[in-house]
């Protein structure tokens, strides 16, 4: 026969059994901390921060909940994101975001050469619809070119000239931070620009 204190013994050991066994087959809940790291809140912002290839600093952003974050598609880039298509367009449009060793071209060169990347409707060049903006975002120099059109870059079509994307439009900026300038091109169908184009202004004054 059992004595008490092996009876009590049992009775402990069993409870004990039975709380581990209820700790083990509770599932994680949406928000909670993952591997020991901060608590996963869904469809917040996204920060990202990219370092300069030559050693000079990080440049830091943070995007909307809403852009999906892309593998770079050329190592040049050191960030890009997808910006989901507005009713009735028929494709996304594109971020992505380079910093080049050195310095990649002045301000200037940069802004006529994305203006140079678009045509009117009459085949002529683009550059007296573009538009040039300026702002500040923590202290850095920001520099901004509106501009639309008929699109000539991007791949190659099957005659060996560049593929024509007609109702484009482009915002691109130079942020000419402590690190050297880092370039931002948003470009896509006119429409789904203009839909993210208070996003991305927001998305410019992060910079820091």
């Amino acid at each position: 026969m059992l004595t008490d204190t092996k009876r009590i013994t049992l009775t402990l050991a069993a409870a004990a059994l039975v709380f581990l066994l209820a700790g083990c087959s509770k599932k994680e809940e949406p928000g909670s901390r993952l591997a020991g790291g901060p608590a996963l809140e869904p469809g917040s912002a996204h920060s990202t921060g990219a370092a300069s290839p030559h050693g000079g600093g990080t440049l830091r952003w943070t995007a909307p909940p809403e852009w999906v974050e892309e593998k770079p598609a050329s190592s040049m880039r050191k960030a890009q994101y997808r910006l989901p298509r507005a009713a009735g367009d028929a494709e996304d449009a594109e971020l992505a975001v380079f910093f080049f060793e050195g310095s990649g071209g002045s301000v200037q060169a940069n802004i006529e050469r994305w203006i140079g990347q678009f045509r009117k409707a009459d085949g002529t060049p683009a550059g007296d619809i573009a538009r040039t903006t300026h702002k500040q975002s923590r202290g850095i120099p920001v520099t901004i070119v509106d501009v639309s059109g008929t699109y000539l870059a991007g791949g190659m079509s099957m005659s060996g000239n560049k593929a024509e994307k007609p109702d484009f439009r482009m915002l691109a900026a130079v942020a000419e931070a402590s690190s050297g300038p880092w370039f931002f091109k948003l470009a896509g169908p006119a429409k789904t620009v203009a839909r993210w184009e208070p996003a991305f202004q927001l998305f410019l004054d992060t910079l820091q």
